[in-house]
């Protein structure tokens, strides 16, 4: 039995045993209290009548002795208060055990109201006397109702308090049981769940400690403690495979990094590079060959940015500086067969960008898109501000592409699954590809819409990115993935 089924047997049935029980007592009780309240009921009734009929009296004497439109209003007051009294009585002779003696006091009530209504000026003052002798009748007669009452009631009463000693025995049996039972089946769940589990934390404790053959926790039941316990043993198994195959892994790293070590140590240093790069701009400084010196710097420039740490953004203005380097050496190639136009928005140029990010989509337009035509090409450049992003556009008025290469560059892989640059028409280039450049935005900005090619064959080709705006406080970072 799973866990689920004992915790919504057990505990419901244990619920309703309670309110069961519950009930029981609550529905006794409240049959005890009903037939008690229905005695002080009619008690209280005759009380209140009795002394409802003395103020009657009293109010009509007053009256008598000082007639008066106050005194009048008075009396009517306590008539209707005890002609109230008298209705409610009527209406529950028929549940009294003296009816017969209720009905006399009723009629009591009726003749000393008519011997009021008989003692008013211009009637007989005679009848006061006959209501004040009506009066006194009407207190014997409730004094006899209130004995009465209670001498019937005396068995019943007898009877309740039995009864009520009775369901205070039981309901102190009840609790007894209801916590023995509780707690029976709290301890037998908690055993059944707990002991399992405690075993299994040992288990996981022993593994962490470094033992991977801990002695396997005896759980024989089929609960979901009980599955639990084969996945982890089929888990500890998987471990232990995969610990083989990081250490196969980690001494086939170990050698890579030796052969990779001896194979930088054969590689001209990058400072002896930038060294022999600058020595050479200014030998041509010297020798007068401006134009070369200033190409040699833009070369050791470019250079030096694309051997930059990559995991590190850039700003708009950085990026457009290493663009103006490469078209440097670019327009010392083409001479006068382009013309690289610019419109920059130079309040958008502290936005950051993962480094080397225009550079190679102007690559790209020089390579694929304007080098084979000898004049009228056009590369154009624009950096301007929108309201949630910073729109960048690189246009150029070349060959264009297929539909097919711009659907397999905007889903980042062709459809053999291998990047787009790395066809039969992949061109050298001096930086990351366009693939590359578009991952690598995905991964900086977590969003995947940030990139539009359009481009027709003939008709040129326009890529936009559009770079969301950082908000105030917001850092950047670009994840270290898919450099080279």
């Amino acid at each position: 039995m799973t866990i689920r089924k004992k915790l919504l047997l057990f505990i419901p049935l244990l619920v309703l045993l309670v309110n069961s029980v519950t009930f029981f007592l609550f529905q006794s009780g409240k049959v005890v209290q009903q037939s008690y309240d229905l005695m002080m009921n009619r008690i209280l009734l005759y009380k209140q009548s009795a002394q409802a009929a003395e103020d009657h009296l009293k109010t009509l004497y007053a009256y008598l002795l000082n007639p008066g439109e106050d005194r009048k209003a008075e009396l009517d007051r306590e008539r209707a208060k005890l002609l109230e009294l008298r209705a409610a009585l009527a209406g529950l002779s028929g549940a009294s055990p003296h009816t017969s003696e209720l009905t006399g006091y009723l009629h009591l009530l009726d003749t000393q109201m008519e011997q009021a209504l008989a003692a008013l000026p211009g009637g007989a003052p005679a009848r006061y006397e006959e209501a004040e002798t009506t009066t006194r009748f009407i207190r014997e007669e409730e004094q006899h109702l209130v004995d009465l009452e209670l001498s019937s009631y005396q068995p019943v009463y007898k009877q309740i308090q039995a009864e009520n000693d009775r369901m205070n025995r039981l309901a102190a049996a009840v609790f007894v049981v209801n916590t023995l039972l509780s707690v029976v089946v709290a301890v037998w769940i908690s055993r059944s769940v707990t002991g399992p589990v405690n075993r299994l934390v040992e288990m996981a404790g022993q593994i962490s400690r470094g033992n991977l053959n801990p002695e396997p926790p005896p759980l024989q039941s089929e609960d979901e403690l009980g599955i639990l316990s084969d996945a982890f043993k089929r888990m500890l198994a998987d471990l232990k495979l995969l610990i083989e195959k990081d250490k196969e892994r980690l001494e086939m790293g170990r050698l890579v990094k030796e052969l990779e070590l001896q194979a930088l140590q054969s590689q001209i240093h990058p400072h002896f590079l930038f060294n022999t790069l600058n020595a050479l701009s200014k030998l041509a400084l010297l020798e007068g060959a401006e134009r070369t010196s200033d190409l040699i710097v833009s070369m050791s420039n470019l250079l030096r940015y694309n051997l930059r740490k990559l995991d590190r953004p850039v700003t708009l203005r950085e990026e457009l500086e290493h663009v103006r380097e490469y078209v440097t050496i670019q327009q010392a190639r083409f001479r006068d067969r382009f013309r690289f136009e610019t419109d920059i928005d130079e309040s958008a140029l502290q936005e950051p960008v993962p480094a080397l990010t225009l550079q190679p989509i102007v690559e790209n337009a020089f390579v694929h898109g304007i080098e084979r035509m000898e004049h009228g090409a056009v590369i154009r450049l624009a950096v301007r501000q929108e309201p949630e992003h910073v729109c960048l556009t690189v246009s150029d008025n070349g060959h264009g592409m297929s539909e097919e290469v711009r659907q397999a560059l905007l889903r980042l892989e062709d459809d053999n699954g291998a990047r787009p640059e790395q066809g039969a028409a992949k061109k050298e280039s001096t930086g990351l590809g366009t693939r590359n450049v578009f991952k690598r935005l995905q991964l900086f900005f977590g969003r995947s819409d940030l990139v539009d090619i359009d481009s027709k064959p003939g008709e040129g080709t326009t890529v936009t990115i559009r770079i969301p705006r950082r908000k105030e406080g917001e850092t950047a970072y670009v994840p270290v993935d898919d450099r080279r």
